[in-house]
Order: C-alpha cells, then structure tokens, then sequence
C-alpha cells in the first residue's frame, strides 16, 4: 500500500516508506548502537542487520511508540489480553503458552520503558499508560494489515488507489466513482472501503486510505476537505399509507436538530440507523421519515411519495476529505473524476436488485 507519489517499491522498504521513514541506526559514544530515542529523532536497535525484518516496522513519534522496532506479535498480544481480560485467556487464544505470553508482555513493557498491566489472580487490568498504548496497538496492526493486504501489486499495475465511502452513499456515488477510476486510471489497482464516516476518517489519518466521502467531517490537521454535494433531509411519506413514522438516524448532528424541532417524534417507536434500509421498508410497509431529496426525488415525482407539508428540512452535504500529505497527479485526476459523477448523477433512488 505504498503513497500514490511514490513509485512501486518491494516488501519490506515499501512498509518503511509508507510510515514515514528508513531506518537511521546512531552510535553511542562507546561506539554501540543504541536502542534508545534522542532528542534529534528517534532511533531504532538494529544491530548486524543492514536491512529491517519483513515482520518487525520501524516506530516513529505518535501515532507510533518511540524507540527501536516493534514486533507486530507484540501488539497483537497486547490486545488480545485487553480483550479477554488475562494472560491465561489470551495465551489459550492466540494458541500458545502462558509463558509466552509473559515474555511478550515483559519485551513490550520493556521497549516502552513502562507498565501496561497490572496483574492479579482476578487477571489483568490496563494502568494508564496501556490505556494509551491501546490506540497505538490498534494502529499498527491496521497499517501492517493493510500493507499485507496490497503487497505486492497485482501484475500489471503500477500502484493502488484506496477510497472509501459511508454506507448511504455506495449506490450510486461510491458505485459509479469506482466504475470511472476504472475506466479512466487503469493502471492502477482500486480497493474500496465502506464503512461508518469515524472508522473512514481515522483510515485517512493513518494513510490507509486515499480519500473518503463523508458526511460530517473532521477537521483535523494534514486532512484536506471539500464539499462535493449539497442535500437536503426532507420528510415524506407513502401515499397509500403514510403512517407510522420511522425515525432515521442521520448521525449526531441530525438527531440534536431533529430532536429539538420535533421533541414528539424523537420517541419514535420504530427507528433505522441505515437510510437505504428504511427506504425499503416504507415502500414495502408504509411509513413517513427524512431522506435525503436526491434518494426520493424520483418517487416524489411518481407520485408513490408525498413530502409532509410544513414539515422543518435540515441540511444535509457531503465531503470529500483526503490526506494532502497522499497527494499526487493520479489522486488529483481521481478527485476530479469523482466531481464528474457527482454532477451525472441525479436519481440517487436505486435499489440493490440483481434480477433487475
């Protein structure tokens, strides 16, 4: 999964570049190397090795821990203990001994210089340093998942375009960028992601992905965000039966304005967290709730819909967010092919039917 600035590069010196740095060994003054951070950058424990191990990647200032290399396995037993709440758990899980699980634990806390756990017959509790470790951790393995995933490129194709979307905008937005990249940047390989608009976000501050749709971005820094449509939640409801209604979560921001504009309804006694859905089943069962006017526009102008009169409306856009430290000519031709969809597009009201 390298940048799409950079060139396609192997294995192991891939994973180095897409985490920001190689490897620079400093000498002490005994002329040994030394595993520990200083203050000019941080420096990792390599000694006779003129090249990092496929399985161990290089820790850099947060979001990564400081000091030498970290082995994946490291992490991946820390959360595992998180999880099941004890060593003897996570030993029976990850398939090995207990006493390797304390060895893990012991290199961990070493490397780190601090205590992640403290440890009785009742299990293991997080200290305050492994509740912050527990970020780092789950960073890490998505990275090196990710790279496992793309690494090496499929035959053919010079690097991979990663996008992601929120699951109401998959058909047709996300659908019909994805057939564009295809047909217009063939040389490169495309994964897609669609996922909740908080996991997407933190996949781009990662660098895990491209760019992603969303519909309430986060400004954080290094993140550049653009506002590619502007919608409209609008109430309506089915003709033929417009009662009950259906109350959809359209996320934080839409349930405080919802909820403060229509305190009777925000008791609604049936309720989607997913747009798509209760579209289908108020064409199938009847019912009144918010949409989006692109999704509905068509059954409004079919007459199968109807919008409730002096009903409130909110506004409802959405982003396009990227990394600009990911930025490049193919990311930028990708932006702009997205742009052309957006306009296309004016039916947002398809159903996922392979019959049809």
């Amino acid at each position: 999964m390298p940048s799409l600035s950079e060139g396609p590069s192997g294995g192991a010196k891939t994973f180095w570049l897409l985490l920001g740095r190689l490897p620079k060994v400093t000498r002490c003054k005994s002329g040994t190397t030394s595993g520990r951070y200083r203050s000019n950058g941080y420096t990792p424990n390599l000694p006779n090795q003129a090249h990092p191990s496929p399985d161990r990647i290089p820790l850099q200032s947060p979001p990564f821990i400081p000091g030498g290399f970290m082995d994946i396995e490291l992490a991946r037993t820390f959360l595992e203990i998180t999880r099941c709440g004890s060593l003897a758990a996570a030993a029976e899980k990850l398939h090995v001994t207990q006493t390797a699980i304390t060895a893990r634990v012991k290199n961990l806390e070493s490397q780190l210089g601090s205590t992640l756990f403290i440890r009785n017959r009742a299990g293991a509790r997080l200290t305050a340093d492994g509740e912050a470790f527990v970020t780092y951790a789950n960073q890490l393995l998505q990275t090196w998942e990710a790279a496992k995933r793309d690494l090496p490129l499929p035959d053919g194709y010079r690097n991979v375009l990663h996008i992601g979307g929120e699951v109401s905008l998959c058909n047709p937005l996300m659908l019909g960028w994805a057939q564009a990249l295809r047909e217009h940047i063939p040389g490169h390989a495309l994964r897609t992601e669609v996922r909740e608009g908080e996991y997407l976000l933190r996949q781009l501050e990662l660098g895990v992905l491209d760019a992603a749709l969303v519909f309430q971005p986060q400004y954080w820094p290094g993140l550049q965000v653009e506002q590619v449509l502007e919608e409209k939640l609008i109430l309506v409801q089915l003709v033929s039966k417009p009662d009950p209604y259906v109350y959809i979560d359209w996320g934080p921001g839409f349930r405080q304005q919802h909820d403060t504009a229509l305190p009777d309804k925000a008791r609604a006694a049936l309720s989607f967290n997913l747009g798509p859905l209760a579209l289908q089943y108020i064409l199938e069962n009847g019912g009144a709730g918010y949409f989006r006017t692109r999704v509905v526009q068509s059954y409004l102008d079919s007459g199968v819909m109807q919008r409730v009169p002096k009903a409130p409306e909110f506004s409802f856009p959405t982003y396009l967010v990227y990394s600009r430290a990911r930025d490049s000519a193919v990311l930028q031709q990708a932006l702009e092919l997205l742009r052309g969809v957006v306009k296309a597009e004016s039916d947002w009201s398809q159903r996922w039917d392979p019959l049809i």
